[in-house]
């Protein structure tokens, strides 16, 4: 016996909804109504210091996801840039003391701009979130503030 087009859907359908894998994803996607947002953030350190550069990055990273409600699982990607005078250390290196493993990292540099704010390292963080871009809060940390007075919070 031949199948139609509509038969062959049908059958097709049935063994979908019979695969568990199938019904999660379905499930969460109508459960979720998550879309990616970009979380920004930056912070000053006082030197060039490795140590240092690990505190500030820990320490920006951690208010960015408690002050959004995130969780590791939330990021998709996050990048980093620096001032040029920061050479002591990657700030993704910093990052992956908080167990992001899984998450795609990246560095670069800022832009040698006179004027600019120095020893600044910046962040990008995209993330999974269910709130409108309007109510995603940014994060400028130890001077680092005066760079978006309008966001920082």
């Amino acid at each position: 016996m031949e199948l139609s087009w509509v038969g062959c859907l049908m059958k097709w359908t049935c063994r979908l909804n019979d695969n568990p894998r199938a019904r999660r994803l379905r499930r969460r996607a109508a459960s979720l109504a998550r879309v990616i947002r970009a979380v920004r953030g930056a912070t000053q350190l006082q030197a060039d210091d490795p140590s240092e550069m690990s505190a500030a990055v820990v320490e920006l990273l951690s208010a960015m996801l408690d002050r959004n409600g995130l969780v590791i699982d939330d990021l998709v990607s996050v990048i980093f840039t620096s001032t040029p005078d920061l050479k002591s250390a990657f700030p993704a290196a910093a990052a992956r003391t908080l167990e992001i493993g899984d998450v795609p990292l990246i560095c670069a540099q800022e832009l040698n701009v006179e004027g600019a704010l120095p020893r600044v390292v910046r962040v990008m963080a995209h993330a999974e979130l269910d709130r409108p871009r309007s109510e995603v809060v940014h994060i400028y940390l130890r001077g680092a503030e005066v760079l978006r007075q309008d966001l920082a919070q």
